[in-house]
């Protein structure tokens, strides 16, 4: 059974895992969601000949280009103009959007960032969970605010942090949760089963209760 598809456009700037894991849910028939448009800011991202391989329209807009921040997000608002696109994943882009871009793109704009939003906002997340000594960490994908991390946040999947864990293997283990989760989000925001009040988000259906998650596991 089809559904509706909301015209959404990616924004990469390297390998595109989470990119990946979008453009397959979308490819399901009941997706609420279609890839229209992958955007790279850097023309030799990996994540251009993977979404080519999966026959998403790709355009490259070098930043590099550009004399400033403001020129840059004109063009690339332009790009998402021509397509249509009614949503935008930062899937890996590795940009600081204006104010006014973010502003043009309020509750239509989405990013995922690898930890439990308002923790560890900003980079080296996974070092800083285990510095801190944390039990439980994960991802979160949130509607984009101009400061950076912020902004509603739509879903969160929590990842236990074990004794032996090192950076490397706990981004792989929320990289996975990633791949979960953002097309999940996604589905929530295009199908219309969220919306924002203030700056809270709400869901349209009741959600019964979930099982809690213990790390490490109680015994």
């Amino acid at each position: 059974m089809s559904v509706k598809k909301t015209p959404t456009a990616l924004l990469i700037s390297g390998h595109g895992t989470n990119m990946e894991a979008l453009i397959k849910a979308a490819k399901s028939p009941d997706y609420p969601a279609e890839i229209v448009l992958v955007i790279s800011n850097r023309p030799k991202a990996k994540g251009i000949e993977l979404a080519k391989g999966q026959n998403v329209p790709v355009e490259i807009i070098d930043h590099k280009s550009f004399e400033s921040r403001e020129s840059f997000d004109e063009a690339l608002n332009g790009a998402l103009k021509n397509v249509n696109a009614q949503l935008v994943c930062n899937a890996g882009f590795k940009r600081l959007l204006t104010k006014g871009f973010v502003e043009d793109w309020h509750n239509r704009l989405l990013n995922i960032h690898p930890s439990l939003l308002p923790a560890f906002k900003g980079l080296d997340t996974h070092e800083r969970a285990i510095e801190k000594d944390v039990k439980i960490t994960g991802c979160s994908v949130h509607y984009v605010r101009f400061d950076m991390d912020t902004g509603p946040i739509i879903a969160q999947a929590a990842v236990p942090v074990l004794p032996h864990d090192t950076p490397e293997t706990l981004r792989k283990k929320v990289l996975k949760a990633e791949h979960e989760l953002y097309p999940k989000s996604l589905k929530l925001v295009a199908s219309g089963g969220v919306r924002v009040s203030g700056e809270r988000v709400l869901f349209n259906e009741t959600y019964e209760d979930q099982p809690a998650l213990f790390s490490p596991l109680l015994t």
